[in-house]
């Protein structure tokens, strides 16, 4: 499979990409980002691209892909209604829109988060953010589209978040969050199962479009591959 991966120096977007690159039936993953990764590796290739609404300069090298893991995201803290959506919204939609036109046969995976509001009513400012966008890129031309919505994360094999508050709450919970996933498997997720689930999905479909935590987890262990 050839991947493409937005968010790669994300937390999520860390954690997926070990995986594709351990995945052996992975030939390449190429990265969109603003920030190089500093990576060297055979099968990977990254795009720098400043304007991530606008992809009309770098078109010839998003062709041919089978898959999109799309795990950009930012907190919604301390942003307007306005400037939120367009960071979760306006990015998203501008990035999909050119796949499907380039890669129509693409399985479109979209990181959301548990408790997206699909009505786009709710209180939840973030909620109906991501339900806005969720509701487009289900009637975008993919072959298919998933849409991950995930709880709490445990980082691991020193994968790290961008975000100072989580990272604070990472360090503060390390030692009850191996003990809490092992209680509560279908409730925390791992990086790696987010990796794990997604590669599954784009090999051979999930079952349905909107995947909560514990349909995520129950993917990536029949996905074959290796998620801790």
């Amino acid at each position: 499979m050839k991947i493409l991966l937005f968010g790669a120096t994300g937390m999520v977007g860390q954690g997926v990409l070990r995986m594709c690159l351990q995945a052996p039936d992975v030939r390449m993953v190429q990265t969109v980002g603003r920030t190089a990764l500093g990576l060297q590796q055979a099968r990977l290739h990254e795009v720098v691209l400043q304007n991530m609404l606008d992809y009309s300069q770098i078109e010839s090298e998003l062709t041919g892909f089978d898959a999109c893991f799309f795990c950009l995201g930012v907190s919604s803290a301390g942003k307007s209604e306005a400037d939120y959506s367009r960071l979760t919204y306006d990015i998203t939609l501008a990035a999909a829109s050119t796949l499907a036109r380039l890669n129509p046969q693409m399985t479109f995976i979209y990181v959301s988060g548990a408790g997206t509001d699909s009505s786009e009513q709710g209180s939840s400012m973030w909620a109906r953010a991501k339900g806005r966008t969720e509701n487009a890129l289900q009637h975008l031309p993919f072959k298919a589209v998933y849409l991950f919505r995930p709880g709490v994360i445990q980082p691991t094999h020193g994968v790290r978040s961008k975000t100072t508050a989580y990272r604070v709450f990472y360090a503060l919970s390390k030692p009850l969050l191996p003990l809490l996933r092992a209680l509560l498997p279908n409730t925390i997720l791992t990086t790696d199962v987010m990796g794990a689930a997604m590669l599954a999905a784009a090999r051979h479909g999930a079952p349905k479009a909107v995947l909560e935590a514990a349909d995520i987890n129950a993917l990536a262990s029949r996905g074959g591959g290796k998620a801790g």
